[in-house]
């Protein structure tokens, strides 16, 4: 009986651990939990980095910097080892304690950055971030659908009548807080109540021209033909012009929202060594490439730009031409006030 009762005990042992194998087979080196937004890195890319590094990658996906904010907040500790805010949540991120000061000696590519994009101002020095991707919010218009002389270097074009539910705009906030107000001659981070209650009144008369709210792929509608005009990220802009030729864009006059996107890892972070490989290997030139081949966003790695054909280093959306980036604005971190944004958007979307 003792002895077969130690024979069972051994095959019980032998079946646990084959299960043990078995289950750490695809992730042999461990795991990283990546929050990222939405088609912002191609599938090949993490199997790459699963393939090279023995880690598996766990992905989840958001759509604005604030939704990331609530998720990593509210989450338990650890549970995102790299985030991906930008600019302006870094800094906020930082203010937080959210984010783990970087070990710059694991990251081996870091020569691969274009130095224009380093030392920003809301992380002198890059102590929490790494610069991923960029680009500015881009006004698109399908040339056949729109009155002629539509003239969209204004932002106060977007609010004619004529263009009723007919125009996709970014489900971001900030974005059309700031383009309004910039139509008012006002700061795209404006912070007085008084020109707020002026630019949520004018917000409303652009509502009905608004077809959808699309922060994840608002170049579907324009391709399509569905909308005549949108506001949207110019990644997607350069997307949606390589596949309907009756599409154009406008840099409007008074400046564009731009936008710096950067890596980070959370201060809490479970896999931070594994994270830091995670980073090291997209900064390659050639796994850059392959990023922006797939999502033609601005590119701070020289090194990858440098890999690109001249269809990427010549279309506008892309590679912004440099004087309308000298007249954009990033996003600020405009304290409370971030809550009066707040009530002004929960009733203009409601």
């Amino acid at each position: 009986m003792k002895k077969m009762k130690s024979i069972v005990f051994l095959m019980v042992c032998t079946v646990i651990a084959f299960g043990l194998s078995g289950c750490s087979g695809g992730n042999k080196n461990g795991t990283l939990n990546l929050f990222m937004w939405t088609e912002y890195i191609p599938d090949s890319v993490i199997e790459g980095f699963e393939k090279e590094t023995g880690i598996k990658v766990e992905m989840q996906t958001y759509s604005n910097n604030e939704e990331m904010l609530a998720k990593v907040q509210g989450s338990n500790k650890g549970a995102y080892d790299i985030v991906c805010p930008s600019d302006y949540m870094v800094e906020n991120m930082i203010s937080r304690d959210l984010l783990l000061e970087l070990d710059k000696s694991k990251l081996t590519n870091l020569g691969n950055l274009d130095e224009a994009y380093l030392n920003p101002s809301y992380d002198k020095d890059n102590k929490h971030s790494i610069p991923y991707m960029g680009g500015a919010g881009l006004i698109i218009y399908n040339k056949n659908m729109v009155p002629e002389g539509a003239d969209f270097t204004d932002y106060n074009e977007l609010f004619k009548p004529d263009y009723e539910n007919s125009i996709v705009v970014l489900d971001d906030f900030r974005s059309i807080i700031g383009i309004t107000a910039l139509s008012m001659d006002y700061s795209f981070n404006e912070t007085d109540s008084t020109k707020l209650n002026e630019i949520k009144d004018k917000m409303l008369t652009l509502k009905p021209n608004i077809k959808s709210f699309d922060s994840d792929s608002p170049k579907t509608l324009m391709i399509t033909e569905e909308t005549a005009v949108g506001l949207m990220w110019s990644g997607e802009a350069a997307l949606a012009l390589s596949e309907n030729e009756n599409l154009e864009i406008a840099f409007p006059k008074k400046g564009m929202y731009l936008f710096l996107d950067n890596l980070c890892i959370t201060k809490e972070a479970k896999n931070a060594e594994n994270a830091y490989k995670f980073i090291d290997y997209v900064l390659k030139a050639e796994v850059n490439k392959e990023i922006s081949s797939e999502f033609p966003y601005l590119n701070p790695n020289k090194a990858g730009v440098a890999l690109m054909d001249d269809a990427y280093k010549n279309n506008k959306a892309i590679c912004i031409p440099a004087d309308e980036i000298k007249k954009g604005f990033y996003v600020q971190n405009i304290g409370k006030t971030v809550d009066t944004y707040s009530e002004i958007w929960a009733e203009f979307t409601k």
